[in-house]
């Protein structure tokens, strides 16, 4: 367990990908991440991370993927469509302008949220606004949860950390398209992570619940 402690005004939750597509039962890509989400207990670890940071008050970042588009696509002209997207764009997972394409009313964004720019592939910085989002706030620990662990997860919180912020992972508030997927995250993790915590153990080091001020 870490010792790292979580000041509010200098840490911020980003939640990744939390669209129905991924979160809903009947989304397109929820039966896809069922068996590590069951695993992991990702569902049930976000109801306690996510209302404890909010009331900490911890900065929530909601960290998107591209959405798709009904018509037309998405990858027209590109020189470099790479395996994965390649495989998906059929799917059109997070399709703009349907209910799967929405964020998940529980896990997505609330009022004082930020919702970065959406990102392309798997990294959330790159060609975004994120890491202005996080610096103009004064932002140096960033805790990651969300979909998917070896890929937006892994992805963004490598380059956070090669931008010099304090990565923090929770494991159990993750899931993948497999086992081997959540397997190979554990593996890569200590290469760049700052701390890998259990929602228990993330939960212990966040600053108290703040309280109304009384006039």
């Amino acid at each position: 367990m870490s010792s790292t402690t979580y000041a509010a005004d200098r840490t911020a939750l980003l939640i990744v990908d939390p669209y129905n597509d991924f979160m809903s039962e009947g989304g397109k890509l929820y039966n896809a991440i069922k068996e590590t989400a069951d695993a992991s207990g990702l569902y049930d670890n976000l109801r306690k991370i996510i209302p404890t940071v909010r009331a900490a008050g911890i900065q929530v970042v909601i960290v998107p993927h591209h959405r798709s588009h009904q018509h037309g696509d998405d990858y027209a002209g590109w020189r470099h469509v790479n395996m994965f997207q390649a495989r998906n764009a059929p799917l059109k997972a997070f399709e703009a302008g349907t209910w799967g394409g929405e964020f998940n009313p529980e896990f997505g964004p609330q009022p004082g949220d930020i919702v970065a720019k959406e990102h392309w592939a798997q990294n959330g910085f790159a060609n975004t606004d994120l890491d202005m989002q996080l610096k103009q706030r004064g932002i140096q620990k960033i805790i990651m949860v969300g979909l998917i662990a070896n890929s937006c997860i892994e992805a963004t919180a490598r380059y956070g950390m090669e931008l010099g912020y304090h990565v923090t992972l929770v494991p159990d508030a993750t899931a993948a398209f497999s086992p081997a997927g959540m397997e190979a995250a554990a593996q890569n993790a200590p290469m760049f992570a700052h701390a890998i915590v259990s929602t228990a153990e993330l939960l212990a080091q966040l600053p108290p619940a703040k309280t109304a001020a009384v006039f």
